[in-house]
């Protein structure tokens, strides 16, 4: 690091958890953000502040003035651009050192087995099952954390699922892609402004800890927020041995 980073990331170099070691490990990482929106905006401005050194986005959607109520990366002069566009220039006006790739399309399971394989950590920030569970195959495939978040009326959750090891679960683990789960969309059914930022906030600090080898205690269990009452309750996951995706049937 030279002397104008070792100022800028000083309050972390202080930290007995990190020090130089630490952030030096974080300007070294590559992180992939599936979902530049709701969530993928705390989590890309963090990581981005944090001086992870590449930070690769993918979305293809545009920002909309709906999306201005909850999705802080963006402001009213973008829109009609390219979310994960908007992400570059919220960033750079941070921290112009961090390499930001933005990836203007739908993250189809090619795509996202040719980005995963690349990534250090990957954080899944998506509103839809689909995606999701193309984000998990492709990093149980690669062998990748997964750091997954969702956030929808008052209610969020957050977990991470760390493939590195064949004994933690996966998220076809909890949520089958058999199973018939009910595809909930903000649009329809509203999301609380500040949920999505407390998720998101938890899903970079999850991302920064794996990626400083400090490990996630979240590997294999599920957080529930409650925003309501601002109430987590939190319950371990056990592997599905079953499981079409990670499982080892007999």
């Amino acid at each position: 690091m030279d002397d104008a980073q070792l100022l800028r990331y000083s309050r972390h170099i202080l930290l007995n958890e990190l020090g130089v070691e630490g952030q030096e490990a974080l300007l070294a990482s590559h992180a992939l953000i599936i979902g530049a929106g709701g969530l993928g905006s705390p989590v890309a401005l963090y990581l981005g502040s944090a001086g992870v050194g590449r930070i690769t986005v993918v979305d293809h959607d545009v920002v909309d003035e709906t999306n201005l109520q909850r999705q802080i990366a963006h402001n009213l002069a973008r829109v009609g651009r390219p979310k994960a566009e908007s992400i570059v220039e919220a960033i750079a006006a941070i921290n112009p050192d961090v390499r930001v790739i933005p990836i203007v399309q739908r993250a189809d399971a090619d795509l996202l087995s040719e980005l995963i394989a690349q990534a250090d950590v990957v954080l899944d920030c998506t509103d839809n099952f689909v995606t999701r569970h193309a984000i998990n195959r492709a990093c149980v495939k690669h062998r990748k954390p997964l750091v997954s978040g969702a956030a929808i009326r008052m209610d969020g959750q957050l977990s991470v699922f760390d493939a590195r090891s064949p004994d933690n679960p996966c998220y076809a683990c909890v949520f089958p892609e058999s199973a018939d789960l009910e595809e909930t969309r903000c649009a329809t059914m509203g999301v609380f402004a500040p949920l999505v930022g407390i998720v998101g906030t938890m899903q970079a600090a999850e991302a920064l800890k794996l990626l400083t080898g400090l490990g996630s205690r979240l590997t294999g269990k599920l957080l529930m927020l409650d925003g309501r009452d601002l109430a987590f309750t939190e319950i371990t996951l056990p592997q599905n041995p079953q499981c079409a995706v990670c499982g080892h049937p007999h």
